[in-house]
């Protein structure tokens, strides 16, 4: 239900097709949510046998036909719906924090690696994070912008992927430091 809702949200920008839609989970949705393009596909199709979106078939000259999909009024129905509503509590579902939790029964150099290797996703989506906010703000200041935007909440959600991905990348380097001091701490004195 949650991919429905977010696509739904996604669509309060207009009619796109589910190509278009997953750049649009790509750049800004996936800061808080993921999904495949299949995936994707698939819940618009029951979206749209639900009556939640229209899909209208757009005839192009050397390339196949593309579905757009756009809103119906059941569909910003059940937005408001789910807006309305108190949210499930979140829960992290992380397979590094197994291995993290796991460590000194485990392979350390690996889990140090797999530290690392978050650590630099972690800056990459800041980074585009970063690009995609001086893209929406546009030259303006913020206070300005979430005063004159006709949306705030994409870029509300794009201020909770930034503090999220920062905060994954203190934590990594907490961690790899921490696993450096226990290495030194631990390591045989030479007589």
């Amino acid at each position: 239900m949650a991919l429905r809702n977010a696509l739904m949200a996604a669509l309060l920008e207009g009619e796109a097709s589910g190509y278009d839609l997953a750049k649009v989970f790509d750049a800004s949705v996936a800061n808080f949510w993921m999904a495949t393009p299949q995936q994707l596909y698939r819940e618009l199709d029951r979206m749209a046998a639900a009556g939640l979106v229209r899909a209208r078939v757009v005839h192009q000259e050397r390339r196949p036909d593309k579905r757009l999909f756009s809103l119906t009024e059941a569909g910003r129905e059940a937005l408001h719906a789910f807006t309305a509503g108190p949210p499930r509590p979140g829960t992290i579902r992380d397979e590094l924090m197994v291995q993290v939790q796991a460590v000194d029964a485990g392979d350390e150099p690996a889990v140090r690696t797999a530290l690392e290797e978050r650590a630099t996703a972690a800056e990459a989506k800041i980074a585009r994070y970063e690009k995609l906010r001086t893209r929406l703000l546009d030259g303006r200041f913020e206070d300005d912008y979430l005063v004159e935007a006709e949306r705030i909440g994409p870029y509300l959600t794009l201020m909770r992927g930034l503090s999220f991905e920062h905060e994954n990348l203190r934590w990594c380097r907490q961690a790899l430091r921490t696993l450096d001091l226990r290495a030194r701490v631990r390591q045989p004195t030479k007589p």
